[in-house]
């Protein structure tokens, strides 16, 4: 299954994510919607490193994730982190859970990794059925911008003790990017082994995705540049949605 590859170097590769601030940062947003806490889905989780700082936030945590790899990974951490979250695989689009949430999470750009507009609009209204009245869902994007320039046509190369990666990106017309990763990690005799993962990262107006949300029953509070209660710009590398459920 795509991303199990990208699992096992995926905490390598996101060191500078700034985890706890980004946790701060969307756990203010939605106590701006609700300060009470509750169920707490955070969706295409990943190894679950943003789920285990939901869960020391107060919020009860479920993490989906369509990887069974990067689920793997994120069971460990709980376990090393004592934090009880109930971790299921399951593709966004086909989002199916045991009763309602109040809060939703989708973060670093998890969003621009579905297969297309179609698989974004079905996600939302998943994430709406099985949403409380009121509830709030934050997430956040790469923009056409951000595809445009920086990602664009570029390739970028990463050093690290246990992983060195080659990143390929190919900027396509409709502003789609295909990356190619090349792993190469420390294996036996002094050898290293190389492995591959490849996807698609596709961007959307941001107008388009509002319409979206309010489409699947949500009204949009507010656009932010990422990390900040300031309006999104021309510039802007990442967009950060904050919707209330009607």
């Amino acid at each position: 299954m795509a991303y199990d590859i990208f699992a096992r170097f995926y905490d390598s590769l996101t060191e500078n994510v700034g985890y706890k601030k980004r946790a701060d940062y969307f756990c203010r947003l939605l106590s701006s919607c609700n300060e009470q806490k509750g169920i707490l889905l955070d969706l295409a989780c990943g190894t679950g490193t943003l789920s285990i700082e939901f869960a020391k936030r107060g919020y009860d945590v479920i993490g989906v994730d369509c990887s069974v790899g990067m689920l793997s990974e994120a069971r460990r951490k709980c376990a090393e982190a004592g934090q009880n979250i109930l971790l299921l695989c399951q593709n966004a689009a086909e989002l199916d859970l045991y009763g309602t949430i109040d809060f939703a999470v989708c973060a670093l750009d998890s969003i621009n990794h579905f297969s297309g507009a179609d698989e974004v609009q079905t996600a939302f209204d998943k994430v709406s059925l099985f949403m409380n009245k009121g509830g709030a869902f934050v997430f956040d994007v790469n923009t056409i911008y951000k595809h445009k320039n920086i990602l664009a046509d570029n390739s970028y190369i990463y050093d690290f003790d246990d992983v060195f990666c080659a990143w390929q990106n190919t900027l396509n017309d409709d502003m789609s990017v295909d990356i190619s990763l090349d792993f190469f990690s420390p294996a036996q005799n002094g050898l290293w082994e190389r492995s591959t993962e490849e996807f698609t990262e596709r961007a959307y107006p941001l107008e388009e995705l509002e319409k979206m949300l309010v489409k699947s029953g949500f009204s949009v509070s507010g656009i932010y540049d990422d990390l900040t209660l300031d309006p999104v710009g021309p510039d802007s590398e990442r967009a950060v949605f904050l919707a209330r459920k009607e």
